[in-house]
């Protein structure tokens, strides 16, 4: 199967912009559709990238961005609820209508974005439930589309929402307490998510396969925290909480803006995100660890920041 036309939804997210970068290093032409194309066609900026405005709700309009590509892949998530964005909507009749759109339109390659120890059964969370039944949705479709979902751990990476909002958490505050401490993850890289998708697009071994995602390293979400203290050079009391005082903590931090923590999220904790295979070694890929990824970014931060300070000194005394 040769794929060179690739529609990404989900593309201007946090794993998008990684995959549309390595997906356009390819030569491949992909189609990004956005709500705001705007908002984002400066940070998308590439001759055979082409950033759409698209309501991808609409039927009508899958039918019109599918109509002329090999492949499609799915990356839309959210991890929080909000009045027009629930789960259910997002997770599953988002990923239904789209594996439908590929089959009427003869796409023949659809790649999907889960997560691990998502399902629709057995699923901890409402977050989890329906992220497993939205990819069986897509591994349903008929119609000749051969799918391929993938099922990561935790992503880390420079640009994440996990390292950069507890390091953020730090710098700011002497005492951080901690819910879920114990929570167990294997981080795994972005650029090697990416990787994966690139590199299973044309693979017919993966075909009909649910690639399970992981970095090398297991640690729990206190060991995480600590490292990322250690990373930006701060000394900070970390207190783990017990499990009814993450209960209590996740109800509370729902309501702050931005939601740094729901209830939702709290069940989905309770489950170790650690790999029972490696989706990797069957794309003969090895994922990076956080050593090799995390310690350059925040020291390129810290130089930037004395860089900026040096300048800020030296107009004062000109």
């Amino acid at each position: 199967m040769r794929i060179q036309n690739v529609c990404v939804l989900g593309g201007t997210g946090f794993v998008g912009g990684h995959l549309v970068a390595r997906l356009a290093a390819t030569g491949r032409s992909v189609r990004v559709l956005t709500r705001r194309r705007e908002r984002h066609k400066s940070r998308l900026v590439c001759p055979t990238v082409d950033i759409e405005e698209a309501n991808v709700f609409d039927p009508e309009s899958l039918d019109r961005n599918f109509s002329s590509v090999d492949a499609v892949i799915f990356l839309a998530g959210i991890l929080n609820e909000s009045r027009d964005q629930t789960f259910k909507r997002v997770h599953v009749d988002l990923p239904r209508m789209v594996s439908q759109a590929c089959a009427r339109n003869g796409v023949r390659r659809l790649l999907h974005m889960s997560a691990l120890n998502a399902s629709a059964d057995r699923g901890a969370s409402e977050y989890l439930q329906t992220k497993g039944e939205g990819e069986d949705a897509a591994h349903l479709v008929s119609g000749g589309v051969a799918v391929t979902s993938f099922r990561p751990s935790v992503i880390f990476g420079p640009d994440d929402s996990l390292f950069n909002r507890f390091a953020s958490m730090l710098r700011i505050s002497p005492v951080l307490p901690l819910a879920c401490p114990q929570a167990r993850f294997k981080p795994v890289y972005v650029g090697d998510v990416a990787d994966a998708f690139v590199t299973a697009l044309e693979n017919a071994e993966t075909f009909g396969t649910r690639l399970e995602l992981c970095g090398p390293e297991e640690i729990t979400l206190v060991e995480l925290v600590k490292y990322i203290a250690r990373l930006i050079g701060v000394h900070r009391v970390i207190v783990p909480l017990g499990a009814k005082s993450s209960r209590l903590l996740a109800s509370v931090l729902q309501y702050v803006p931005g939601k740094p923590m729901t209830p939702d999220n709290y069940r989905s904790l309770q489950v170790p995100s650690i790999c029972t295979e490696n989706g990797f070694a069957m794309l003969g890929l090895r994922p990076k660890s956080m050593d090799s990824v995390m310690p350059l970014h925040f020291q390129g931060r810290a130089q930037r920041r004395r860089y900026t300070a040096f300048r800020r000194s030296a107009g004062r005394n000109s």
